[in-house]
């Protein structure tokens, strides 16, 4: 008894003593986020912001307390807070310019650096200008940085510039291996999901598209390069033709690629020198969190809500790891501010390829309904594709950025056979008796058969023309003419716009003004971010609880990088709705 209360006693100590540290980790957090923003309240004089260009770029931040702590977080930055400081910025008299410091630029999308790239376009016109420099330039970050007033290279780095290939990974004859072969049904000539699980290489249709949409974006990168660097298209080509990455660097600036080539102390002397202050005094530097947490200027009480939807579209977040778009949180959340009368007017933000029908309709619904009470206007991202598309064609408007993918209007079932697997590697016999002739649909032991395949088909079928209706009913065409440039193929935003499947081509900021306009609050407006991100203690119990796994999860995408997506697309497989509207695979486009 003297043990039992002993043990029971130490155990009850010690919840209290991780009650005290939690709460005392959770105080000194939020002192250092107090000091912080208020050390950044005034704008010093003669400051510089500094742009990151290096880690992963996705859609919004996503912190993780956790990784923080014990120093091996994967470095990530938000597409939102990037563009919200380049604005302040701009608007901030006393920040006179911008330091881009590239390096390893991992970005969800080129559309994502199309849009960075046009928001520091609009920061030059200020007057103010733009300085970049890197030991190492991917061509994501070369992109980017080729905007700058001045492009700067370490004497001894690299400049990489090769042109795009798009490289799906094909797991059929793995799959093979164990004896697991995927039973396919589809509608759309160009709904390419299920190649990789079916094929060993690229259908004609599938090789169409690709060509179309990869070629798209290099020629929008390389005509953006050539007007920023006066160079021709021509001669890009043919530096990527070349494949210079490998050229010495006196090369890049006779290439007119870079300017001049410095190292880091002769780049700070180069940027006093611009700021106009002496060779011994300290350069004012703000972060992007720094910016983010400057003083909103804006008291309006019209509020544009932006809604930002990115990830897999599931049915539950349950079980998640990472950003996804749940059918239930979203379709709850756009209810909400559909009943909020602060909020005027919302702007859903959509980064997708898609994933399970069932959410896509469940969150069509939702803002069928939102849109019934207030406007509601889409701006796509990299993706906005298949399911994608399916939760944005309702809205009022629909703006993409000229290299957004979309479209990919289909729907596919894809259930999985291991009856070799099950029979022949591991030896298992199976018996069966029934009642019905449908009774033992899903049997282990065997293929589907041809009637189980003709009702799975028709299933597809008409989830196809439910598809079909909706986007037909939203933007005012057709079911025929969505038929003709839906069969599941994937469009460039430039491309969608001629097709009427999108509005206008631009970023966040158009789609914004246009709510604004929509609402009637043109000049009297302010925007605020939705879903609220968790506060730090959320975050802290989270990580240490293991839900959605994102300490791990970092470590996974920072180990398998590009291919981190097509790995969980297998891994989660068995995971997913019987009916899909999914892009054609996890681009690895590089």
């Amino acid at each position: 008894m003297k043990d039992f209360l002993k043990y029971t006693l130490a155990t009850v100590i010690g919840m209290v003593i991780f009650a005290i540290v939690i709460g005392i980790i959770g105080v000194i957090s939020m002192m250092g986020m107090v000091a912080s923003q208020e050390a950044t309240t005034v704008v010093k004089e003669k400051s510089v912001m500094v742009l990151p260009l290096s880690g992963t770029l996705n859609e919004r931040a996503e912190d993780n307390p956790f990784a923080s702590m014990v120093g091996d977080a994967a470095e990530s930055v938000g597409l939102d807070e990037m563009l919200n400081a380049v604005k302040k910025a701009k608007e901030e008299k006393d920040i006179k310019g911008i330091y881009i410091e590239a390096g390893v630029f991992m970005p969800d999308s080129y559309a994502s650096c199309q849009a960075l790239r046009k928001a520091l376009l609009d920061f030059k016109k200020s007057g103010k200008w733009i300085v970049a420099y890197a030991d190492q330039y991917t061509q994501a970050a070369y992109y980017v940085s080729s905007v700058a007033n001045e492009v700067l290279l370490n004497p001894n780095g690299m400049l990489d510039w090769h042109g795009l290939a798009a490289q799906p990974i094909y797991f059929r004859d793995m799959l093979a291996k164990i004896g697991v072969r995927m039973q396919v049904v589809k509608v759309g000539t160009y709904k390419s999901a299920v190649e990789p699980f079916t094929e060993d290489r690229m259908s004609d249709a599938n090789r169409e598209q690709t060509t179309a949409y990869i070629s798209g974006i290099w020629n929008t990168m390389v005509g953006d390069v050539a007007a920023s660097r006066k160079l021709s298209v021509a001669k890009l080509n043919e530096y990527a033709d070349k494949l210079i990455t490998f050229a010495d660097t006196k090369d890049y600036v006779s290439m007119k690629l870079v300017d001049k080539l410095l190292y880091t102390d002769e780049v700070k002397a180069s940027i006093k020198k611009r700021l106009g202050i002496a060779d011994d005094e300290h350069i004012n530097q703000l972060s992007i969190v720094d910016m983010t947490n400057l003083p909103r200027k804006n008291k309006s009480d019209n509020e544009i809500a932006v809604y930002y939807a990115y990830g897999d579209v599931v049915n539950t977040s349950d079980g998640q790891t990472g950003a996804c778009i749940s059918g239930v949180d979203v379709s709850k959340d756009l209810e909400e501010l559909m009943n909020d009368d602060d909020v005027k007017a919302v702007v859903l933000r959509v980064n997708t390829g898609g994933g399970s029908a069932y959410a896509s309709e469940q969150i069509w619904n939702a803002v069928t309904k939102l849109k019934a009470k207030k406007p509601i206007v889409v701006s796509m991202g990299g993706m906005a594709a298949s399911g994608g598309y399916y939760i944005s064609c309702a809205a009022n408007y629909i703006v993409a950025e000229p290299t957004t993918l979309t479209g990919s209007i289909g729907i596919f079932g894809m259930i999985p056979d291991i009856s070799e697997l099950m029979t022949k590697k591991l030896g298992l016999n199976f018996d069966v008796v029934k009642t019905n002739v449908m009774s033992d649909y899903g049997n282990l032991s065997r293929p589907m058969n041809a009637n189980e395949i003709a009702v799975m088909q028709n299933y597809v079928n008409n989830g196809y023309n439910l598809f079909l209706k909706r986007v037909a009913e939203g933007r005012k065409m057709k079911v025929e003419n969505v038929d003709e440039i839906g069969q599941g193929r994937v469009w460039l935003g430039k491309d969608a716009l001629k097709l009427k499947l999108v509005d206008a081509l631009g970023g966040i900021d158009v789609a914004i003004a246009k709510a604004a306009a929509l609402a009637n609050v043109s000049s009297d407006y302010k925007t605020k971010s939705y879903p609220a991100a968790p506060d730090f203690l959320d975050q802290l119990l989270s990580s240490f609880s293991g839900d959605g796994g994102n300490y791990l999860d970092e470590q996974l995408k920072a180990t398998l990088g590009e291919y981190y997506e097509p790995v969980m697309t297998l891994k989660n497989i068995k995971g997913q709705n019987t009916l899909q509207a999914r892009m054609p695979y996890h681009l690895i486009i590089k």
